[in-house]
């Protein structure tokens, strides 16, 4: 945290290297989170570009004390991603599906991966917003119970008890009962 702490401020006074190696850190779990929110590679990886441009327009109102900056980068992410589904609501686009790229790997394994990807994915549809949002935010991207609190602006024990239902429900989807 202290390397992240150290680069951000650097970033802050201005230094570009600083906020690639932000950048390099972070890409992958904001482009996660965000695909899993709206389904299209090509949309994730604009709106993911977005919250960086964002991110680095804004670095300088930036303060440690207020938000740990994983935090602050996905609430960025997850209102850039509400502006997205807005914006596409009132287009009244027919389909958010796309279809993936063809691949050269095994076929057989890559068909199981996209199998379990789509029932992962199917089952956290079915969860309640907020267990869903909770889910995604820790297991998704990867953040800490009080990253998630911050982010969402809930208590940490609230985002406990949301993270304990979201992954009973989750078993209880994916495989039929709870003592899995």
């Amino acid at each position: 945290m202290l390397l992240e702490e150290q680069l951000v401020q650097r970033a802050v006074n201005g230094d570009q290297e600083a906020f690639t190696q932000i950048y390099d850190m972070h890409f992958d779990r904001i482009y996660r989170y965000i695909y899993l929110k709206v389904h299209i590679q090509a949309a994730a990886e604009d709106l993911t570009q977005d919250v960086f441009i964002k991110a680095y327009e804004a670095i300088n109102s930036y303060k440690w004390r207020d938000l740990p900056f994983t935090a602050w980068l996905f609430r960025i992410a997850h209102n850039r991603v509400i502006d997205y589904i807005r914006k596409i609501s009132r287009e009244k686009n027919v389909s958010l599906d796309e279809a993936d790229a063809i691949s050269s790997g095994d076929p057989v394994y890559i068909t199981e991966q996209n199998f379990e990807i789509f029932q992962l994915m199917d089952a956290l549809r079915k969860l309640p917003d907020a267990q869903r949002e909770v889910a995604t935010l820790r297991f998704i991207s990867e953040l800490s119970i009080a990253e998630v609190a911050l982010t969402l602006g809930k208590s940490e024990g609230t985002v406990k008890a949301l993270q304990f239902n979201a992954v009973a429900s989750l078993r209880k989807l994916l495989y039929g009962r709870i003592d899995v």
